[in-house]
């Protein structure tokens, strides 16, 4: 998102999204940036409000093109964006300024932004108050209600209050869960029921959740302390986002709890947690390789129990169920599903957008992040409470919004869009070479080798070669004939 103001520009967020099954051989999917290339002379900064990649996930591969003046976030989230920067190469194009919960920074001449704590599935996840010229603007970042969190980071309600009370110009607020009525329950809900599985295991434990779920992470780790397993981690992103919260005091444990993985197999294995990534089915992923019997070191045996601590994404679930019925295949007592009670979302439900509207009271309101039916949904809510529906606008990629002390609406459009990337030399993808990796896939392929003399005639039997092409033919005949090069 960007937020413009006379000739400056900041920016908020910039994560990636992963590729469907029909983007073949895509690694990652990020936005068309083509207005920020174009206006790159206006940018000031950018906030970040939290550590999730579809967050700060695009900002090394955006900086490549354009740079970043200043980029201010929360310690976690630019301790990961920094790694970020410097396998990409591009560190030295911005510069990473942390903020601490009620910091103020001024970013350009027209915006003041204001860090305001929030809850999250995340540690030192942040809502941002963003005073302008025409008026307050409070952009709510990923967010739910907790008033019990893991790490006693507490939701800054009275800052949010003071804002209401003062005069919200407009709210900018997460809609992922709108559909979901009520209120999303505490992450520390999921204690007790871990705490029971984990006793009920008898072999070894390999439990899968999200590598930047901090909270869910620093649960496990005390569960299994107080169980008497040790604990080996696998997975990059795992391991980069333990040690990180670790040494930034989000994550409390001693170093003889953890154990490398080539030791676990000499262990009891009543003794044992393996901790690892690949909790949506990613095909490169630890759990994933572990299912299809890829991984070098973790084998599945009878007697294992593997938990699935987090639900599937939209899109993964396919691949998610797939991994499990291999890992039931070779053995394993798999724990899932909702009704086990072992995962809760970050996103807030109607009842924590409903606090939300209340506590900031906004003239004006913008429903964000989600599909198009959460935003319908989340502009119903906010009209249950009070808000005109003349006073919000639904809006798509590329909209601009045009915001007046006295008027909200959509005034313009930028090109938008997405923007794909493999990791072949050129990076992005052009529209054009996708389509032609889809037409491949879905007719195949034929080639012709033809062996032609200086004469222009064939001196042998051409050969035709069919790749992923469906034919009843056994063996294709050609005559030997008189071919002109030209034709070729």
């Amino acid at each position: 998102m960007r937020f413009e103001y006379n000739d400056e520009i900041i920016l908020l967020d910039a994560g990636l999204a992963f590729p469907t099954d029909g983007m073949h051989g895509v690694n990652v999917v990020l936005p068309d940036t083509t207005y920020l290339r174009e206006n790159r002379e206006k940018i000031k900064g950018m906030i970040v409000t939290h550590g999730h990649e579809d967050h700060i996930g695009g900002i090394a591969f955006h900086l490549k093109q354009f740079d970043i003046p200043l980029i201010y976030g929360p310690r976690l989230a630019m301790a990961l964006l920094q790694d970020k920067l410097e396998e990409a190469g591009v560190a030295e194009r911005t510069e990473l300024r942390t903020v601490r919960p009620r910091d103020m920074v001024r970013i350009g001449s027209s915006f003041l932004v204001e860090y305001i704590r929030n809850t999250h599935s995340i540690a030192d996840s942040f809502t941002v108050a963003i005073h302008t010229p025409v008026g307050v603007v409070i952009h709510t970042g990923d967010f739910k209600i907790d008033h019990t969190p893991v790490d006693g980071e507490y939701f800054d309600f009275q800052r949010l209050a003071e804002h209401g009370e003062k005069g919200v110009l407009c709210l900018i607020s997460d809609s992922t869960n709108s559909e979901v009525p009520g209120f999303t329950p505490s992450e520390r809900s999921v204690y007790p029921n871990l705490e029971r599985i984990f006793s009920q295991a008898k072999g070894r434990l390999l439990v899968t959740t999200f590598a930047s779920s901090v909270h869910r992470i620093n649960m496990i780790l005390d569960i299994a302390k107080k169980q008497g397993r040790v604990v080996s981690v696998v997975g990059r992103s795992m391991l980069n986002v333990i040690a990180h919260a670790r040494n930034l005091g989000y994550i409390k444990c001693e170093d003889d709890l953890f154990v490398p993985l080539h030791m676990v197999n000499k262990m009891p294995e009543s003794k044992v947690l393996i901790l690892t990534t690949g909790s949506q089915g990613e095909p490169m992923a630890a759990m994933t390789r572990i299912a299809n019997e890829e991984h070098r070191q973790v084998k599945i045996r009878e007697g294992d129990t593997v938990v699935f601590s987090a639900n599937p994404i939209p899109g993964n679930t396919v691949a998610v169920v797939n991994t499990i019925d291999k890992l039931m295949m070779l053995g394993a007592k798999v724990i899932y599903g909702r009704d086990k009670g072992i995962h809760v979302s970050g996103h807030g439900a109607q009842e924590d957008q409903k606090l939300m509207l209340g506590l900031t009271r906004p003239k004006f309101f913008l429903p964000v992040h989600g599909e198009h039916r959460m935003l319908i949904k989340h502009a119903e809510t906010a009209q249950s409470v009070g808000i005109p529906a003349e006073n919000m606008v639904i809006i798509n990629n590329g909209d601009v919004v045009e915001l007046t002390p006295n008027s909200i609406r959509i005034s313009d459009k930028v090109k938008a869009g997405i923007e794909l990337v493999d990791s072949s030399h050129a990076g992005v993808v052009p529209d054009r070479v996708l389509k032609e990796r889809q037409q491949l896939a879905e007719d195949g392929v034929i080639t012709v080798a033809a062996s032609v003399g200086w004469k222009g005639e064939l001196v042998a039997k051409p050969e035709v070669h069919l790749r992923g092409v469906a034919t009843t033919i056994d063996k294709v005949k050609l005559e030997k004939q008189p071919l002109k090069s030209s034709s070729l």
